[in-house]
């Protein structure tokens, strides 16, 4: 079990994800939190992140730092995508073992499986189908991190393994209507029609896929008891490579919207914009294994947009 005072390495803790981190375990009062900002520390630099590795020496790491996007930026800066992740994983990854980090988490991406996959998304179905073209740059750079950590472990023994969250939501999202995911795309949309009385909001796609939704602090309190609990051969002595992280109920995107606009009291209506893509037509993780162990996620989809709202309009 890691102790409060054990050094502790959140990279990208200036996210969404690496916010939530951060809030979680301060409030579990972790006292030796080692950061660095992306001007302070390029993660695509080897010898850059060698030499932090070298100088802060953190017993523990948790991997939240990546290039992330929705459909438009993952389909535009592919080459990006699929470059900054694989060096960034890597880097942190391998330094891990140089330096003799006690335990890794990677956090990965929902992404990673096959786009026509059987539902709910099992473990193992990962690399039994074609991916996603619109986010398959991305999602191969997340499958290649998930690899590192199985075979740094069947290779050298490192307690390093990865999770898959699903779709993610909450406080220091990006609200970027270019390089954003759906709901908060949604709610900046939402909340400038409220505020310019526009007749309507405009939903890209038909509104028919289905998507899961997790708050971020779930996520943070799933890493928690991950980082506390578990170990790298708990996973791979079920002859799975990762563990999935969700809710385990989904919506539509059109479900997801009419939600939003009650949230963000707007009221005018919708239009779906069939031209659009829709990407994958459904995505529902099965997490069964992770429940099995003892955690399961605590926030409600209405209750966490309200959150999330709330702190978009105090921005």
């Amino acid at each position: 079990m890691i102790n409060t005072n054990s050094k502790l390495y959140i990279a990208g803790h200036t996210g969404m994800v690496g916010s939530a981190l951060m809030r979680k375990f301060t409030s579990e009062r972790f006292t030796n939190i080692v950061t660095r900002t992306f001007e302070q520390l390029d993660l695509r630099n080897q010898q850059a992140v060698n030499d932090f590795f070298e100088t802060e020496k953190p017993e523990y790491v948790i991997i939240a730092a990546a290039k992330v996007g929705g459909i438009l930026a993952n389909n535009t800066y592919r080459a990006e995508f699929l470059y900054d992740n694989l060096m960034i994983q890597s880097n942190i990854i391998h330094a891990s073992y140089l330096h003799g980090v006690k335990k890794l988490i990677f956090l990965g991406s929902s992404c990673i499986y096959p786009r026509n996959c059987p539902q709910p998304i099992k473990e193992e179905y990962l690399l039994t189908g074609p991916l996603e073209p619109t986010n398959e740059p991305y999602a191969i750079a997340k499958i290649a991190g998930i690899k590192l950590c199985e075979n740094y472990y069947r290779q050298y023994g490192c307690n390093f393994f990865s999770v898959m969250p699903t779709n993610l939501y909450g406080p220091n999202d990006n609200y970027d209507l270019e390089t954003s995911h759906v709901l908060p795309a949604l709610i900046r949309k939402f909340h400038e029609a409220k505020v310019n009385n526009a007749e309507y909001v405009e939903v890209w796609g038909t509104g028919t896929p289905r998507r899961e939704f997790m708050y971020v602090d779930d996520l943070a309190d799933a890493v928690y008891f991950l980082i506390q609990k578990i170990d790298a051969k708990c996973i791979y002595e079920k002859e799975i490579t990762h563990l999935n992280i969700g809710t385990g109920q989904d919506v539509t995107i059109k479900e997801l919207a009419e939600l939003i606009k009650t949230v963000t009291n707007y009221q005018g209506v919708l239009r779906f914009d069939n031209s659009k893509p829709d990407g994958t037509p459904k995505k529902l993780l099965d997490v069964s294994r992770f429940t099995i162990l003892g955690w399961n996620y605590k926030t409600e989809l209405k209750d966490g947009l309200e959150k999330t709202y709330k702190q978009f309009i105090e921005k």
